[in-house]
């Protein structure tokens, strides 16, 4: 058995921190002492190892001790779950790296690329692949053919802003196999996605009377229900399993973009993007 001290001195977190997690049920003590000191067995040392490693990916608590007591995964699934992760992280610092070395080379190019050309052209045949009819022609409207979509899907695809797009999608997906798993599903028909839309569009209506409320805080439990009922149709919508990292980019966005800041409040009230934004950080829990 170990004192708090020294689990806090081996992992370098601090005991404030072990206190916490013991709070929430993340990671409880192994036992006490007779002086009621918290002690840990090796077990739970390596849990919290698997906890910090989580972290380091910016999980939050909440969705760590989800995986973390759910039955139906054992310890090597975990770290298949956590090596996978690491693989994804891996080749992203590589392709950084390999960018500095050549800035330090005299050459001015950074490289984010998650998806090569042979992986974007893979990604254009299954998205193509798993659309409806209905939404071939919105393409055909849009862009007058399908070969034009095409060679503006591939052009777009290869940008530095897109490549970093990518990896946001990929992090919310779990990995370059699921998301490319979810473009190969046949898509949802556009009155779906119309409706999906409009449903959140009504939510969004729903938390823009609470905004005008002002008694109302935005981590009530009124408006943490709208932000439960919004996350709900997000993943319908969407088709993932967890869509915090996305909403969470929503409200940064929100957050940050005048633009859209602008457009928003225009049609939900003055300060809605910034209240919005707030409520899905409290609902998230991203500041713990």
């Amino acid at each position: 058995m170990r004192a708090i001290k020294e689990i806090a001195k081996l992992t370098g977190i601090s005991v404030r921190t072990l206190h916490y997690y013991d709070e929430i049920g993340l990671l409880c003590p192994t036992a006490k002492s007779g002086a009621g000191y918290r002690l840990y067995d090796d077990k739970a040392l390596e849990t919290l190892r698997q906890i910090l490693f989580f972290r380091e990916f910016d999980i939050p608590l909440k969705e760590i001790k989800a995986v973390l007591e759910n039955p139906a995964l054992d310890r090597n699934q975990i770290l298949q779950m956590q090596r996978k992760m690491l693989v994804e992280k891996k080749g992203r610092m590589e392709r950084l790296i390999a960018s500095i070395d050549n800035i330090l080379k005299g050459e001015n190019s950074m490289d984010f690329t998650v998806f090569d050309g042979t992986e974007i052209r893979l990604m254009y045949d299954a998205i193509v692949e798993g659309m409806s009819d209905g939404q071939r022609q919105v393409f055909v409207d849009y862009y007058g053919s399908m070969e034009a979509f095409k060679e503006n899907f591939l052009k777009n695809a290869g940008t530095a802003k897109m490549q970093k797009d990518f990896a946001k999608l990929v992090e919310w997906y779990g990995g370059k196999k699921e998301f490319m798993d979810k473009t190969r599903q046949k898509g949802m028909g556009l009155d779906v996605v119309t409706a999906y839309q409009k449903r959140l569009g009504e939510i969004n209506k729903k938390i823009a009377r609470k905004m005008a409320a002002e008694t109302v805080e935005v981590n009530s439990l009124e408006v943490k229900e709208l932000i439960g009922e919004y996350d709900f149709v997000a993943k319908q919508l969407y088709q993932m399993d967890d869509v915090s990292g996305l909403m969470l980019e929503i409200a940064k966005l929100y957050d940050e973009n005048k633009e859209l800041q602008a457009e928003m409040d225009a049609i939900y009230g003055e300060g809605f993007s910034k209240f919005f934004a707030r409520a899905v950080e409290a609902f998230y829990n991203r500041k713990e």
